[in-house]
């Protein structure tokens, strides 16, 4: 077992290393293509921060491991509000942005409820999976068209330029790519392989590994992007993140399983961890609410109830596999 731990170890650097490249070489190249940074960023970059998750529930459901990617796509959505909002609050208040509670969180909600009403007979299916695909259009054009008129252009393009790094060649962005999207596809199929393995050898479902060890492993990205930005103020970011990640993780995950892998999902992936997702979701929009109306903060009592909420759950779900 300790092989397959080192395994799983570094398949995360290679799903982290993997989306920064991928990221990186596809940013450049859309960059030389004409591409506004604006929509480099509504794209390409939310997409890397939920790659790992991504990559590793794909190849979990073409490996006929469903519960495997289901687990990761709800421990992820627990540990980006419990974990790493909960820390980014407690390390420094978080003001939420008008716009989050008209555009972001009810869109969160939505997707969330829908995937309850989806997943409510334990069943995950093709037909579950078109729908979650129909609805990832619909809120990704709705997003993309609002945010077409709400962003200027130009102050878009400024800003996302005070990010770039140093130029490079178009044949290096593309080995970038190609490296990257490499990594993703090799580290994912690693992790997938020896979790599983360690799931056999521990007696526990891979649903269990799934919203553990994966889980917490593919939302490293968030918990440091959202400490990141709320140390240097950019709270919008640092919410943002993990709304939007949670989103993806609902919208682009669950569908490989339904696709690839359509079968019965264990009750307690309903009953406990899905409920616990319901929860802190609610939880999380009520914050945002009252803080936008009332002109308050999340504060660092939020970030501690949302890091309690997840530790109850996580000791719930480990005395309970």
């Amino acid at each position: 077992m300790l092989l397959d731990s080192v395994v799983v170890a570094l398949g995360f650097v290679g799903l982290i290393w993997g989306a920064d490249k991928f990221v990186f070489g596809a940013s450049t190249l859309a960059r030389s293509a004409g591409v506004s940074p604006m929509l480099i960023g509504l794209t390409i970059v939310a997409f890397g921060t939920s790659a790992p998750e991504i990559f590793s529930s794909a190849v979990s459901a073409l490996a006929d491991k469903p519960e495997l990617a289901i687990g990761n796509a709800f421990g992820s959505n627990l540990f980006n509000i419990g974990v790493a909002l909960g820390v980014a609050a407690i390390l420094r208040p978080l003001t939420p942005p008008k716009s989050l509670i008209k555009k972001e969180l009810p869109a969160l909600i939505l997707v969330t409820l829908v995937t309850g009403a989806l997943i409510i007979d334990l069943f995950v299916g093709a037909f579950d999976a078109l729908v979650l695909i129909a609805l990832s259009a619909y809120i990704g054009y709705k997003m993309m068209k609002k945010k077409a008129k709400d962003c200027d252009l130009e102050e878009c393009g400024e800003e996302a330029l005070d990010e770039e790094t140093p130029p490079v060649k178009l044949w290096q962005a593309a080995a970038y790519l190609v490296l990257g999207l490499s990594l993703l596809i090799i580290s994912a199929e690693a992790l997938v392989y020896a979790a599983s393995r360690i799931a056999t050898s521990l007696g526990v479902g891979e649903a269990i590994i799934g919203l553990t060890i994966v889980a917490l492993g593919t939302s490293l990205p968030e918990l440091a992007a959202s400490i990141t930005c709320a140390l240097k103020g950019h709270h919008e970011l640092a919410i943002g993140n993990i709304v939007g990640s949670n989103i993806l993780n609902l919208l682009a995950v669950l569908p490989f399983p339904g696709l690839f892998s359509p079968g019965l999902i264990q009750a307690p992936l309903l009953y406990r961890d899905f409920s616990a997702v319901i929860l802190l979701t609610l939880i999380l929009s009520a914050f945002c609410y009252y803080a936008v109306t009332r002109g308050k903060h999340l504060g660092r009592l939020s970030g501690l109830l949302f890091l309690s909420l997840y530790c109850g759950w996580f000791t719930v779900m480990l005395s309970n596999p």
